[in-house]
């Protein structure tokens, strides 16, 4: 690794450092991006191996305590009933994700003035729709125009197959006369800019093997190497130095051998998700800074938002070939995503189809739940339940709250010695109805499209797949940590793109906002060239 100087310097090649790196090349500026795991090869994803199901919860599991990759880094999530989800990789959690990709609506950006709850963005849907759909040709978006709970757009592509699963679910809305439509899916229907098309295998939350899934490996860093962005892996950040004007003046870090390096840069951009950017900066400390960088508001790591998740499973008498196709994409509705005064709970939440399990997973939760003996009969109740199950999420907004926040573990260290972050959360009595009130909605529907069993569970615990809001956007210095484009309020060098920078959560995966904040903070970041340095 060189030790000269390097114009911007991004931490993290995950979903926002990955655009964030594609859209300042253009600048001409030297970029580097530093991510402490590596390139994943294709080539040995689960999905190129019988065992893919048991690959999938053990080294590819969504949990970094669970599969102890030498990327990953620990975390206590032991006072919380939602445990963390992420993946260290160049590209990394859109890896394992599910590629599920609604947008927000124009209302989360309002929530204050609306409902009366949390804060405004200082920015709103209008501003970032442009970069929507500029995210959206980036890396070939599937979905069908027309959906009336949005604002008119167009994927470049044609929406995921919703198959016999969908059709099925589809009629049960129909029968309510609730909304559904075609989710919007991050996967290449279609071949598009040299990757292959979906073969509706399956198992895309443990890798794509074929590049169908727009995981930013595979789109953004190829473009943005192609434009000259330096990408530097198995390197752990440990913290980012600052000098006596405020300014940040490059990263402490470990190369892949364990050694302490150190890397100058005139600009330095966060992007390490909801818990890996405010355990970053928390470990950032010097005299200037002695309860870490950028935190004179004491907001850094504060107002952790994770999504509770509700699980409803419906089972159907016919085949319906549930456990083929993208595994997280098929239909959704948005029937009880607005705020209803008529209800207990402010704002709302997003169903989504999810397709049911493998074999061997049919298998293991039957056995579990007591459905699916071993022994005797272990065929013909496997028979009714394999391909019949159909799965429905309830993916609740999450409203920020102080008391939910990421701090530094006084104990648990990560390889290298440096401190893991500790996750301290609570549902709130909202975030509680909100789930109850779709784990009920959500076996109506299931009733209502033919189930003749139907269970439910929420909220799950390997589920916080979506970290947000611990370093929030705002205009005031005191009620927020970076400026409406990203910059610290007290570190003008300093730049925070990830989901950290959420004021609300939506009730929505928020793969697709992320990086659309990203591209807009980007070219923000473009326009004020002049004023990045000082």
């Amino acid at each position: 690794m060189a030790d000269d100087i390097v114009d911007v310097l991004i931490i993290g090649a995950g979903a926002s450092g990955a655009a964030v790196a594609w859209s300042l090349a253009e600048t001409r500026m030297r970029i580097m991006c530093m991510e402490q795991g590596d390139w994943m090869n294709p080539a040995e994803y689960p999905s190129t191996r019988r065992d893919w199901e048991v690959l999938q919860g053990r080294d590819y599991s969504i949990s970094p305590n669970f599969r102890h990759r030498a990327a990953d880094y620990p975390i206590n999530d032991d006072d919380s009933p939602i445990a963390v989800a992420n993946f260290n990789a160049v590209g990394g959690s859109t890896i394992l994700y599910s590629a599920h990709f609604p947008r927000f609506h124009p209302s989360d950006f309002r929530v204050r003035s609306l409902d009366g709850v949390a804060d405004d963005w200082p920015i709103n849907y209008a501003v970032l729709d442009p970069y929507f759909a500029e995210n959206d040709r980036n890396i070939g978006v599937a979905g069908l125009a027309g959906d009336p709970a949005y604002p008119p757009h167009d994927p470049p592509l044609p929406h995921v197959p919703m198959g016999r699963m969908g059709e099925k679910m589809a009629s049960g809305f129909n029968k309510l006369g609730w909304h559904w439509w075609p989710s919007d899916s991050a996967i290449a229907t279609r071949q598009y800019e040299g990757r292959e098309q979906c073969a509706n295998l399956g198992p895309c939350n443990a890798g794509c093997a074929t590049g169908a899934k727009s995981s930013a490996d595979v789109t953004y860093w190829p473009m943005a190497q192609r434009a000259g962005v330096e990408l530097a892996t198995n390197c752990r950040v440990r913290e980012v130095t600052v000098d006596a004007r405020d300014m940040a003046t490059g990263v402490v870090y470990y190369d892949e051998n364990g050694v302490e390096r150190r890397q100058r840069a005139e600009v330095v951009i966060m992007a390490c998700n909801g818990v890996g950017t405010p355990r970053l900066l928390l470990n950032s400390v010097s005299s200037r800074f002695p309860e870490g960088l950028a935190n004179r508001s004491g907001l850094v790591g504060k107002n952790l938002m994770f999504h509770p998740w509700g699980n409803v499973n419906g089972v159907f008498d016919e085949p319906l070939e549930s456990h083929y196709g993208p595994q997280g994409c098929c239909i959704l509705s948005q029937q009880f995503y607005e705020t209803d005064r008529m209800r207990d709970f402010v704002r709302g939440y997003n169903m989504q189809i999810v397709r049911g399990s493998g074999p061997v997973g049919t298998a293991r939760e039957g056995m579990h739940s007591g459905t699916i003996p071993w022994g005797a009969g272990h065929h013909e109740a496997f028979e009714k339940y394999y391909d019949r199950t159909i799965r429905l999420g309830i993916c609740c907004e999450d409203l920020p709250e102080e008391c939910n926040r990421v701090t530094l573990d006084p104990e648990l260290k990560d390889s290298n010695g440096i401190p893991a972050p500790k996750i301290t959360y609570r549902l709130s009595e909202n975030s509680e109805r909100m789930l109850q009130h779709g784990l009920e909605k959500g076996s109506e529907v299931m009733r209502a499209a033919g189930a003749w069993e139907i269970t439910k569970h929420g909220p799950l615990r390997m589920a916080g797949w979506h970290l947000l809001g611990t370093a929030r956007m705002g205009m005031d210095p005191e009620r927020s940590v970076v400026n409406a484009w990203g910059r610290s309020h007290d570190v003008r060098n300093l730049f925070i793109v990830d989901g950290s920078v959420f004021v609300t959560s939506g009730g929505v995966n928020p793969t697709t906002t992320l990086q659309a904040v990203a591209l807009y903070i980007a070219d923000s970041m473009k326009k004020n060239l002049a004023n990045l340095f000082d």
